[in-house]
């Protein structure tokens, strides 16, 4: 399970990004769909880092959400 930090971003898009995965990022119409397309990223992307034996980054389980 991967943590992912979902924001509006431009032209209508919502950008949602894997925090743990430095560069894991999607994008989409609307929160579910920013949601399902970083899941298929965060798939893609570890599967990716096993193919090439690089380590896969742990999970960071301590999150702090502050509105400013």
């Amino acid at each position: 399970m991967r943590q992912v930090v979902i924001y509006p971003g431009e032209d209508d898009q919502w950008v949602a990004v894997c925090t743990s995965l430095p560069g894991c990022i999607s994008q989409g119409r609307t929160k579910d769909e920013a949601v399902t397309n970083t899941r298929e990223a965060v798939v893609a992307f570890i599967e990716a880092l096993v193919e090439d034996k690089l380590p896969v980054p742990p999970e960071k389980s301590e999150t702090h959400v502050v509105v400013v």
